[in-house]
């Protein structure tokens, strides 16, 4: 848990959002008095997709993605 005094977070507001997104709690002080708690709200705030969700394009491979190399390709590589 991170602490912070207001001037801080008044400078820093967005940047503290994004850590409390993230799942940070955050501490805000006046003077050395706990006046505030930054906590994520609950659902929503993670932005992982769930399991099984696909969250990108299929890869699409050429034909001869898989075939061996050449031996002038090997040699290429140094192989």
């Amino acid at each position: 848990m991170k602490t912070v005094t207001t001037h801080q977070a008044k400078t820093h507001l967005s940047r503290l959002l994004r850590e409390v997104e993230s799942g940070e709690t955050i501490i805000i002080l006046s003077g050395q008095t706990k006046v505030a708690k930054l906590t994520p709200i609950g659902e929503g705030t993670d932005r992982r997709p769930a399991f099984g969700t696909l969250s990108s394009k299929p890869v699409h491979l050429s034909e001869d993605a898989c075939q061996p190399l050449t031996d002038e390709e090997l040699a290429e590589w140094g192989l």
